[in-house]
């Protein structure tokens, strides 16, 4: 094997390319580029995070309106009710300027099932029809009779036929309905008007039809099943 002379391997080593060296510039911008990713990688989490927390509260905030019953509903009147009786439903239309007293009253005698079975006290053919927690003998009572043997059932212009009113009777510690089958002048001398029936007066006439005595109590017991409110028709 030949040997190599040192004079030879000095050229050599000469010959040979020293490593190349990385430069400051080239460090830094790596560097950067690092930097920039790493904010970018948490910028983006930040955003995703932030986002589903809000997701997540907007939901909850979904879930909670759905649980919570609406305001506006509980605080608001009933505007209607369908009184359901032997011969059929009668849908009526509540006043909103009627009597607040009155209309309390009726809604929350409506609500504990006050009106459940209660019979209807007088049937008056093309007059009125009377309904109650018992068979008084007040002002209402001989409005009735007297109107009714006076044959006095003028039109008037202010109430037609098929209004719902009570007796004006502060004593009455019931509740009286009145329906009225035609117009009466002087309705607002006897009753409290908060209310008239929009649908069902064809089972309003079938009741006008139901024999009655001479004191104008049907024969037949009939009366009302119960009331239901609504706020719809």
């Amino acid at each position: 094997m030949a040997r190599i002379k040192p004079k030879q391997l000095l050229i050599q080593s000469k010959t040979k390319k020293a490593p190349s060296r990385i430069s400051y510039s080239t460090i830094i911008t790596w560097n950067l580029i690092v930097v920039l990713v790493v904010l970018s990688l948490y910028a983006t989490y930040r955003h995703w995070h932030q986002r589903s927390a809000q997701d997540i509260e907007m939901d909850l905030h979904q879930a909670e309106l759905a649980v919570r019953p609406d305001d506006s509903k509980m605080t608001s009147r009933p505007g209607y009710a369908v009184m359901n009786t032997g011969k059929g439903p009668i849908t009526i239309e509540i006043y909103k300027d009627a009597s607040a007293d009155v209309v309390d009253r009726f809604i929350n005698l409506c609500k504990s099932n006050h009106f459940k079975g209660m019979p209807f006290r007088h049937i008056i053919k093309n007059f009125v029809i009377q309904g109650g927690d018992f068979d008084f003998d007040g002002a209402a009572q001989e409005w009735i009779t007297k109107a009714k043997a006076s044959g006095k059932n003028d039109l008037s212009p202010e109430h037609e036929a098929f209004m719902i009113g009570t007796a004006k009777n502060p004593n009455n510690k019931g509740f009286d309905l009145f329906i009225t089958t035609a117009p009466i002048p002087d309705l607002n001398d006897k009753l409290v008007v908060f209310g008239r029936v929009i649908k069902g007066e064809d089972i309003v006439q079938e009741i006008e039809e139901v024999d009655t005595d001479e004191h104008y109590q049907p024969k037949t017991p009939i009366g009302i099943m119960n009331i239901i409110l609504k706020q719809e028709p």
